[in-house]
């Protein structure tokens, strides 16, 4: 018995968990192979396994790379709302066979990754509205800490 193709896999993925499109997982599936290029730079060509961590800067990295400014209203347009979605995604791959992992791998490792508005948005405000938006962001965090 042969085993799936990608396609196949991911109309068996789609069926159980709609969640997110094909899109989604197809990017994601790029975004890891960006991701091991980047970390393997200087391993005579070998790829090595990578970390949940290093897969969301890899997502972000592609992500600014692919999209530009535009990237956060993919993701929202893909429901992809957190670091969160993206371990989703990855696991419903490893559980379908796409992707592997290993003993130490885990959702968990997807929690606490970064904020959209950050890793997506402040990149490209023009400098004086950065400050403006660390501003904001420090105020909305003490306000926040006080209730």
């Amino acid at each position: 018995m042969r085993e799936p193709t990608l396609e196949q896999a991911l109309d068996q993925i789609l069926a159980s968990d709609p969640r997110y499109p094909r899109d989604a997982y197809h990017f994601v599936r790029e975004a890891l192979e960006y991701t091991q290029r980047m970390v393997s730079r200087g391993q005579r060509g070998r790829l090595r396994h990578v970390t949940g961590q290093e897969l969301l800067e890899g997502i972000r990295a592609y992500a600014l790379e692919q999209f530009g400014p535009m990237a956060l209203t993919v993701f929202e347009e893909w429901n992809i709302r957190s670091c969160r979605d993206f371990g989703e995604i990855v696991f419903n791959m490893v559980d379908a066979g796409i992707l592997a992992k290993t003993e130490q791998d885990s959702r968990a490792d997807f929690e606490h990754g970064y904020d959209f508005e950050e890793a997506f948005r402040k990149p490209f405000l023009p400098p004086s509205k950065q400050a403006a938006w660390e501003r904001e962001k420090a105020r909305n965090k003490a306000a926040s800490a006080g209730h």
